[in-house]
């Protein structure tokens, strides 16, 4: 038989009814402490039927803070309101993983404790605006971290993955993608360091390797999926060579016997690529999830060609929480409310209706 979006999958010792995932997806509507409230639980638990549901971005500290209204993972509140939400899909009988960020260089003082400069790899100011609670300010010169301070960031995640299985998920993703902390140290558009945390490939992906090193302490590996964007040029990033630099992160990868590589296959600000995915994916020897601007028909043409074994769907999911069933029975889907994407309330998060269900 033909695998398909429908086809059920071997996640580790999870066996997820579909492989349609829905892909972490900022909204910005956090409650208080950045602590997850009453409406992310429906959001949540309105999208279950996803095979696996992946969190919006969520800070493993206040200094990784990069957004307003962003949750975190790291106070017993944030744990509480995770733990509502985990229950609430687990009810559905789903699965969801939190994806565990630290913002780095494009977070901004006025979102950090004691208006902190943020941090990154090197000093280099990137191009571009943070959103901050006063509307958008252009981006400042981070400061480079300094290689002591490197073990207290890996401690952080540690912390967050700890507090990540007391909220009960089923495992957690590692954002290594999108221009954020670890991201910034793959890439060498922003790392420009000369000790053993830059230069080489070996050396800029040391912080990755010892923010796995820590999870893995903590979850099963194969509860830990990683993702990565070689070539998004979201926050003003770049690399001189990403097909052949993240050919190696993936070779290294391989070591780790991980519950997914979730990768971005293209760049987010165009429609250009330089990378060969399949090739990527073919160097990879678990399971691989595909994302950027699929939908059904290319999403089961990947699958049935092996290109992929997940495949993840963000602004599909956000618009049609029963995402699956109308892909199931070939539906019309809800379009969506850019306007409504980031902040706000209910309108344009919880109320977009299912299929059949009367609007007003």
């Amino acid at each position: 038989m033909s695998t398909d979006l429908f086809s059920p999958v071997t996640v580790g010792d999870m066996t997820l009814a579909n492989r349609m995932v829905m892909a972490p997806l900022t909204r910005n509507r956090a409650g208080e402490h950045n602590a997850p409230h009453d409406i992310n639980v429906t959001y949540y638990q309105q999208r279950a039927t996803a095979g696996l549901i992946i969190t919006e971005a969520t800070q493993v500290s206040p200094e990784g803070v990069g957004y307003p209204g962003t949750p975190g993972i790291y106070s017993d509140e944030q744990v509480a309101g995770w733990k509502k939400i985990t229950d609430a899909v687990h009810a559905e009988g789903g699965h969801i993983f939190i994806q565990l960020w630290y913002c780095g260089r494009v977070s901004h003082p006025d979102l950090l404790p004691d208006n902190q400069t943020p941090v990154a790899p090197s000093a280099i100011q990137p191009l571009g605006e943070a959103v901050t609670f006063d509307g958008m300010k252009a981006f400042v010169t981070p400061r480079a971290l300094e290689k002591n301070e490197i073990p207290g960031i890996i401690a952080q995640y540690k912390h967050a993955a700890e507090m990540a299985k007391k909220a009960g998920f089923d495992g957690i993703e590692v954002h290594a993608a999108n221009g954020y902390l670890i991201d910034q140290f793959l890439r060498d558009g922003s790392n420009q360091r000369e000790d053993h945390y830059g230069g080489s490939v070996e050396n800029r992906m040391r912080i990755l390797n010892e923010v796995l090193d820590a999870v893995i302490e903590v979850w099963n590996s194969s509860r830990v999926g990683v993702r990565f964007s070689p070539e998004n040029s979201f926050n003003d990033m770049s690399d001189s060579n990403a097909s052949k630099h993240f050919s190696y992160f993936v070779s290294q990868l391989n070591t780790r016997n991980l519950a997914y590589l979730h990768m971005l296959e293209g760049d987010m600000m165009s429609k250009s690529t330089s990378v060969d995915y399949r090739a990527l994916r073919a160097s990879y020897n678990g399971l691989y999830m595909a994302n950027c601007g699929y939908d059904k028909a290319r999403a089961n043409q990947s699958l049935s060609n092996g290109d992929s074994d997940l495949v993840a769907f963000g602004v599909p999911f956000l618009a049609n929480p029963d995402l699956v069933y109308r892909y199931q029975q070939d539906l019309a889907l809800n379009d969506a409310d850019s306007d409504t994407f980031y902040g706000g309330t209910e309108h344009g998060y919880i109320d977009y209706p299912f299929f059949g269900q009367m609007t007003t």
